[in-house]
């Protein structure tokens, strides 16, 4: 683990709630995709957030959820805002997370994360492209509603890349007056429903700790090896 010094190339917002870091690394850090870093607000306060980029990449991108004024991350994002405005340098450690992409398997991967999770994923994906993986890959994003959905397209495009591979989000809730034709319910469940038995593949998981704890559970259940399921939250659930 490296402490780095980081220009803040941009900070943009993806929903009225997450916000995309873009951030430039003094100096070049190898990190495995999936990995996450520390933002350092102080000696004592370090906030972990995933990195969304692939590790091939210059550059480092981060997505953060902060729904509440003043909470753990919209504090993150304050902390930004004041080092854009003062042109100073955000500070952070990595690589850290033992739950990184696994290269040296061969096995049908399912990538599968909720919300903001989504960062731990798309670094793998990313990275699965750029290497002309031929792997076959499941790609699911579960969102509580359609307004969280962000950058549809552009992930489309990337996993279209991959010849074998499928993208399937999955919105929870959809209301009467919103048009979507895609799968709705809760994503793992439609996993399930999709996937006849879950022990051939290499399971990734994002999401909040609770959501990640049922699906370890379910996904057991249908097949799931536990010795090729992933996830940081295992090491506090």
């Amino acid at each position: 683990m490296k402490t780095i010094n980081c220009q803040i190339v941009s900070l943009t917002s993806l929903t009225a709630h997450v916000f995309k870091v873009i951030l430039k690394p003094s100096e070049k850090v190898d990190f495995i995709a999936g990995q996450y870093l520390n933002v350092v607000m102080s000696e004592d306060d370090k906030r972990p957030f995933s990195i969304a980029s692939s590790p091939n990449s210059e550059l480092i991108e981060l997505q953060i959820g902060a729904f509440v004024a003043d909470s753990y991350p919209m504090q993150v994002i304050d902390r930004i805002k004041s080092s854009i405005a003062d042109n100073k340098t955000l500070t952070v450690e990595m690589p850290l997370g033992n739950a990184g992409l696994q290269t040296n398997s061969d096995r049908p991967l399912l990538l599968l994360a909720g919300g903001t999770g989504f960062s731990y994923i798309k670094s793998m994906f990313e990275y699965l492209a750029e290497q002309h993986s031929q792997r076959p890959i499941m790609v699911y994003w579960g969102l509580r509603e359609l307004s969280a959905a962000y950058e549809l397209t552009e992930t489309a495009a990337i996993i279209a890349k991959l010849p074998h591979a499928n993208f399937i989000p999955v919105i929870e809730t959809v209301k009467d007056n919103e048009v979507w034709q895609g799968k709705t319910g809760l994503v793992h469940q439609a996993v399930m429903q999709d996937i006849v038995s879950l022990e051939p593949y290499d399971i990734y998981l994002a999401g909040r700790f609770e959501m990640v704890g049922a699906i370890r559970s379910d996904f057991i259940e249908h097949g799931a090896l536990l010795t090729h399921m992933h996830a940081d939250a295992f090491a506090f659930i």
